[in-house]
């Protein structure tokens, strides 16, 4: 069976020529960054050489990036190394949204358990967050605004840029997790206006276990972790010399390449939209119609039109040889619906019913005819099923 892959949102393929950059560090260059002699100056060199060219990218400077085991290390300590220099100012507030990711938001919860105050605010019924709504949830202990650049689930990107605007004239700074939106459209954190940035490097052909934190000079900003002084005291831990080259080999990939790769995915996407919608006129599509990610389809199909057991529909397509996502999430062994599209309006049955097409370097057009039939196929045998 011909296998197409179509979940690239989940994670990436390592890119050969990513590999290719690592091979030295995972053989030959071994040494410990950390170590005085020969061999750790080696990896010293190199693990700074992808610091520089990994914060160039976003327009930072090399000494504002921190190296993470990924996006979800990255998303706590921006959160809880934040909100805890601002204790020791008196700030105990939090703002963040309701269709985050869960590394942001189970951290929120987290922090709430610490005794901090959280607000979560709604998002409308295209997952996009208002900038006055942050305005208006603002207090005088604010000590940080949590909002993600680009949902996972549906793309919506943010107005990261227009909330920085209303946060930085009241001292309050702004986290965003760009994991999904690095590689894909432009992330520059002078011009979003960040003071804290996430970055992992398997959603853009890097190697899994590897992220990043961007910290602007100057924010207040404590360490999680204890144990060492390396990424200069604030994360401690033997640095993954490897991954860091990896990460900034598949960095330069990506945005050598994206213009053209961004509207030829975004073609392919909206080339499958048109015909899902000709197959199931009342299907929804999720996600703003234009501030969206190129790559990133997500649909539901209406539970009362068409009602199905959602949380078969990805194990049937996988059964067919299409691997995609959905809107569900599982939790210790039963399948929920995605607390994103409910925070979107979206009923229980609905939000299950969901499937999510995430478009990578590996899919060509002459899949989407082929994706197509087998959505139709999957969908009236459960409907058939689901009806008897």
């Amino acid at each position: 069976m011909d296998r197409i892959y179509l979940d690239h949102t989940a994670t990436t393929p390592l890119a050969p020529s990513v590999l290719e950059a690592m091979q030295p560090y995972l053989t030959g260059e071994f040494g410990n960054a950390s170590s005085a002699h020969w061999f750790g100056r080696k990896a010293k060199d190199a693990l700074e050489g992808a610091r520089n060219r990994i914060a160039r990218a976003i327009g930072a400077k090399p000494s504002e990036l921190f190296f993470t085991s990924g996006g979800t290390e990255a998303n706590n300590l921006a959160i809880q190394g934040a909100l805890r220099a601002a204790r020791k100012r008196g700030k105990t507030h939090l703002i963040s949204e309701a269709a985050e990711h869960h590394a942001v938001l189970d951290t929120c919860e987290y922090m709430r358990d610490e005794g901090f105050s959280v607000t979560v605010l709604e998002v409308d019924a295209e997952g996009r967050l208002s900038p006055e709504s942050v305005e208006r949830a603002l207090q005088p202990g604010t000590a940080l605004v949590s909002v993600m650049h680009a949902n996972n689930e549906v793309g919506t990107i943010q107005p990261v840029k227009e909330i920085s605007r209303i946060t930085v004239g009241r001292g309050v700074p702004v986290h965003t997790d760009a994991v999904q939106s690095v590689g894909k459209i432009p992330v520059d954190v002078e011009d979003l206006g960040v003071q804290l940035l996430t970055l992992s490097a398997h959603k853009i052909y890097g190697p899994k276990g590897i992220g990043a934190l961007y910290v602007r000079q100057g924010t207040a900003w404590e360490p999680v972790f204890h144990g060492g002084g390396q990424e200069r005291g604030k994360r401690p831990g033997t640095e993954n010399v490897a991954s860091a080259v990896g990460f900034a080999a598949a960095v330069e990939l990506v945005l050598e390449e994206r213009e053209r790769e961004m509207q030829r995915l975004q073609l392919l996407r909206d080339a499958l939209q048109r015909e899902l919608r000709a197959a199931f006129p009342r299907i929804l599509v999720n996600g703003h119609p234009d501030f969206r990610l190129p790559h990133l389809l997500s649909v539901s199909f209406d539970a009362g039109a068409m009602p199905m057991e959602g949380e078969m529909l990805v194990t049937n397509m996988d059964l067919e040889g299409v691997a995609v996502s959905s809107g569900s999430a599982c939790t210790s062994g039963s399948v929920q619906p995605s607390h994103v599209l409910l925070a979107m309006g979206r009923d229980p049955g609905t939000a299950k019913a969901t499937l999510r097409f995430s478009f990578g370097r590996g899919n060509s057009q002459e899949e989407l005819p082929i994706v197509a039939g087998i959505v139709r196929q999957v969908v009236e045998r459960m409907t058939k099923v689901t009806r008897k």
